[in-house]
């Protein structure tokens, strides 16, 4: 079980090229290695078998992968047998999202897909279901599916030729947005629907058992986490459920996912898991992230008294929290920011670069306007009390200098 000490200590990597006047808060896009993720990649670097030779170094690397898959399934309340190791979580969702499916070993396709307006990209760009078989709907201007206009949709799908596939992300990456995740699992078995769940940014931070949750399948990233980049999982509800492999061509994964497994990668991010785990059952974890957000909410109403906070009204994780000040464009906020030490987003890590309001703040009804202006803050296992003084130091000074610009006539670029 990790310690609390070990756990707030900036890393390695950080103190070596002095980054220790660096603020870094934008976990829901990255977050930094944890010790143990990285104490597990070098003890599985010094393995030098492929986990598909039948010697005993090939043995020793399955030994690895095989004890990482039991942690991570142990997560979300699975089986071992359940998880599919892919190259994130863009992956996972992408093998999950298809009309072709396997149950108990006979043909049980998916004729659409059902997704609410506010996923992330992997998702909304419809997997592999043809244009034509998918269809977003609405949420509300909380950032809750709405569950009256999900219903209709799977009253009035049409089984014929095949079932409805719904896909959902529990929590969502900008807002921090819990979803009713149970409820939609009860509707989609009521209504004999297959049920994806997005768990990135849920995992960690919120309990998650996928047979009380009722979903067919759920997809993680390690990097969330505080594992390494480029390692996810794909995990099906039920042994006989299967997807149809994306990447084909070895035995691997159960051939569901060819190619020779990130022994490294994979180990990490079952170290991950048992952190996050543990983090879930001390309540220790959590409690802090969430004394730390509202402290920075509070605070940030007595600097920008109009600020919005994005999904407030919603239940919300611990560590997120997205908002915008009047007046205030995101997107240079961010760039001052980062030029006086501190690491933010403007929304989702995938979506950055892009010109184009937030489409997950457009969904909630927000004008471009206000949805440009988005900020957001996103904390971790190693975010501490004196990152949130200096955020809201900074935006402090920034408000004051944009106060003054207005006051002065000129418009704020």
């Amino acid at each position: 079980m990790p310690s609390l000490a070990k756990g707030l200590s900036r890393t390695v990597t950080q103190e070596k090229y002095g980054l220790m006047q660096r603020v870094y808060l934008d976990h829901n896009a990255t977050s930094p290695l944890r010790p143990e993720a990285r104490d597990s990649m070098i003890a599985a670097w010094d393995v030098v078998g492929n986990p598909s030779s039948v010697h005993r170094e090939g043995r020793a690397a399955r030994a690895l992968i095989e004890a990482a898959r039991q942690k991570v399934a142990a997560l979300v309340g699975a089986q071992a047998a359940q998880v599919v190791f892919t190259s994130g979580a863009s992956e996972a969702n992408m093998l999950a999202l298809t009309p072709r499916m396997v149950e108990a070993y006979q043909p049980a396709p998916a004729s659409h897909l059902y997704c609410s307006a506010i996923e992330h990209p992997s998702v909304l760009s419809g997997g592999r279901f043809m244009s034509e078989a998918r269809c977003d709907f609405p949420v509300l201007p909380s950032g809750l599916v709405d569950l009256d206009v999900m219903r209709a949709i799977l009253a009035s799908h049409d089984h014929t030729d095949g079932r409805a596939m719904i896909a959902i992300m529990a929590v969502n990456s900008e807002t921090g947005v819990i979803q009713p995740i149970e409820k939609i699992g009860a509707l989609a078995q009521e209504y004999d629907a297959y049920f994806h769940l997005d768990a990135v940014q849920a995992a960690g931070r919120i309990p998650l058992d996928m047979a009380r949750i009722g979903c067919s399948s759920l997809s993680l990233s390690a990097h969330k986490l505080g594992g390494p980049k480029g390692v996810g999982a794909l995990i099906m509800a039920r042994d006989g459920l299967e997807p149809e492999p994306l990447i084909v061509g070895g035995p691997q994964e159960n051939r569901i996912r060819a190619g020779t497994e990130n022994v490294a990668g994979i180990a990490a991010f079952g170290a991950v898991c048992d952190c996050a785990l543990a983090s879930l059952d001390e309540g220790q974890g959590i409690g802090r992230l969430q004394s730390l957000r509202d402290d920075f909410e509070a605070r940030l109403l007595q600097i920008a008294p109009g600020v919005e906070i994005f999904g407030q009204s919603a239940p919300r994780v611990a560590n997120t929290c997205q908002f915008a000040i009047p007046g205030l464009k995101g997107d240079t906020t961010l760039i001052q920011l980062d030029l006086a030490g501190v690491a933010v987003s403007s929304g989702s890590a995938c979506s950055s670069g892009k010109v184009a309001a937030s489409h997950v703040l457009v969904a909630m009804g927000y004008d471009a306007d206000l949805a440009n202006s988005a900020i957001r803050m996103s904390l971790g296992w190693n975010s501490v009390s004196g990152d949130i003084d200096a955020l809201l130091a900074q935006l402090a000074k920034i408000c004051t200098k944009n106060s003054q610009k207005t006051s002065r006539g000129i418009v704020h670029a």
